[in-house]
């Protein structure tokens, strides 16, 4: 009788976010520190030489506000912040990808580099990196799966 009423009184109960928690705090604070960096250069680079290439500044602009949308997005609970973080992590991939292979084919329209440039060189590949490991974090701790590790689920 006892598991009947606990069931029922956790049944409306949320699953609590584990996103930030453990290594995801340390994910959280390397997109937040990309967020700022990325926000602050494009920032320089579009008030002071935005003619010289406004592609590449519009592109760290960009890319900038994906990291404050990752960053924000992964530090939320919630299921529809989950997908706000897969969202943004696929965008920053794909970013990465679509960049660093336009900045090595067509060099012409980067004279200067992005954030994602040459696959993130100017920052030691971890712009290529840390979207990989971002998905590989948030597999690991979909709602699914978090719903299917807590205790309710298996009674």
């Amino acid at each position: 009788m006892k598991n009947q009423q606990d069931r029922a009184a956790n049944a409306g109960a949320p699953v609590r976010n584990t996103r930030n928690t453990g290594p995801g705090r340390l994910l959280i604070a390397v997109y937040g520190v990309f967020a700022i960096s990325a926000t602050a250069r494009a920032g320089y680079q579009i008030l002071t030489k935005f003619q010289e290439a406004p592609l590449a500044y519009l592109l760290s602009a960009f890319a900038a506000v994906v990291y404050v949308v990752a960053t924000v997005s992964l530090a939320k609970a919630g299921t529809t912040w989950f997908k706000v973080s897969v969202a943004a992590v696929l965008v920053e991939l794909v970013g990465v990808l679509v960049v660093g292979t336009l900045s090595i084919l067509d060099s012409v329209q980067f004279p200067h580099e992005t954030v994602w440039s040459l696959f993130g060189r100017g920052y030691g590949f971890i712009p290529l990196l840390l979207p990989i490991l971002g998905l590989v974090w948030l597999y690991r701790r979909r709602p699914s799966a978090a719903t299917a590790a807590s205790p309710r689920a298996a009674e």
